[in-house]
């Protein structure tokens, strides 16, 4: 097993990951948000969605899993992760 980075975008993002992969934490690194995954090198690649809600906006669809939140900008901007299951 390994420890994996994962950057992504606010909004909606899609990560190409080995399967099974276990998100950990998220969190922000030089300014960027990261997301940091326990992962066999060895498995297959499967593609897993995510999006990033905002505090206050609305949080469209109900199949989604809670990963973690993160500050952006001296904590002007919070930020929840979510995995589309």
């Amino acid at each position: 097993m390994n420890i994996w980075k994962y950057n992504f975008v606010i909004g909606e993002f899609e990560k190409e990951m080995p399967s099974g992969a276990e998100i950990l934490c998220v969190q922000v690194q030089h300014e960027k948000p990261a997301m940091w995954a326990k992962v066999d090198p060895e498995a297959s690649k499967e593609t897993r969605k995510f999006q990033v809600c905002e505090t206050g906006h609305l949080i469209e669809g109900d199949d989604l899993k809670y990963i973690g939140t993160f500050q952006m900008n001296g904590g002007f901007f919070i930020g929840h992760l979510f995995e589309v299951v």
